[in-house]
């Protein structure tokens, strides 16, 4: 046994530390929703139920919060994907000494505590421009205010998302397609738009878990109704129950499931470009031993 032995052997001992210290609630969990007690237990195993699967969709409240929830984060995602594209095309277009400010601005709401988002909410959309009927009975609701708070600060992120993409794009595109003709809505539609496509998947991803998840800004905003993540809170508050245990195996199901699948058809992806790569390179060759 040598130094460098011991240290791959101590390295080896804190990654499964560490992956156990990541991984090891889950587990545990895990193994709560399938056992009978009513009380989230692991150990003992008294005896393997899917009762607790039932419970859960018979649950009325947590299935329509988690119908909020969706409807919240699909309408979060419509006004946070636009809104940050269209700032990012600023920031890269407008005039560099105005850009820290621009930044500063844009970015400003990913600062502000979630809960002083909420209020202000609310606030803005009662007091401020609910002065008439039509305002209130439109604007002032907890769905749509949930909306509004959250895609305020979703939209930062989705701004961040593009303004990453965009730092690898090529302007001279956009300039050879304008001097051959190509209108300006025409070179959005088939120039950048398209290179902005992996970023445009990833900020609806990622504005709709943040969403999804959204606590403290939705917790004031949304009023009287409620999301999955304001009645999880109302049920922890009162007791856990392995159905919540459910949940989670559920949750986690559906994003291993969505990993694997992307991965796959990555990968797919990946092996199709190379062929064509393969096939171009020996094409390539033949036409020059020919030549």
């Amino acid at each position: 046994m040598n130094s460098k032995m011991i240290m791959k052997g101590m390295i080896g001992f804190y990654i499964f530390l560490f992956f156990l210290y990541l991984f090891g609630p889950l587990l545990v969990m895990g193994v709560t929703a399938f056992n009978t007690p009513a009380y989230p237990q692991a150990y003992p195993f008294e005896s393997f139920t899917l009762d607790w699967f039932v419970k859960l969709w018979n649950h009325r409240a947590m299935m329509d919060g988690l119908k909020n929830s969706v409807i919240i984060g699909l309408g979060v995602v419509a006004i946070s994907v636009p809104v940050g594209l269209a700032a990012s095309i600023i920031m890269s277009q407008i005039y560099h000494r105005a850009r820290s400010l621009y930044y500063l601005i844009t970015i400003s709401p990913l600062l502000t505590p979630g809960v002083i988002i909420g209020i202000s909410t609310v606030i803005f959309w009662k007091d401020v421009l609910g002065v008439t009927d039509f305002t209130k009975a439109v604007f002032y609701k907890g769905m749509i205010l949930a909306i509004l708070g959250q895609a305020s600060f979703v939209s930062a992120y989705c701004l961040l998302i593009f303004m990453a993409r965009l730092t690898r794009f090529d302007r001279a595109q956009e300039e050879a397609a304008l001097d051959l003709g190509a209108s300006y809505p025409q070179v959005f539609w088939h120039i950048l738009l398209p290179f902005l496509k992996p970023a445009v998947v990833s900020a609806v991803v990622i504005g709709f878990l943040s969403s999804f998840e959204n606590y403290n800004t939705t917790t004031f905003a949304i009023l009287a109704d409620k999301t999955l993540v304001t009645v999880l809170a109302g049920e922890v508050r009162q007791g856990t129950t392995p159905a919540l245990s459910a949940l989670a195996v559920i949750i986690i199901s559906i994003s291993l499931a969505g990993a694997i699948l992307y991965e796959v058809v990555k990968r797919r992806e990946q092996a199709k470009a190379d062929r064509a790569q393969r096939q171009a390179q020996i094409a390539e060759r033949n036409e020059v031993a020919v030549a």
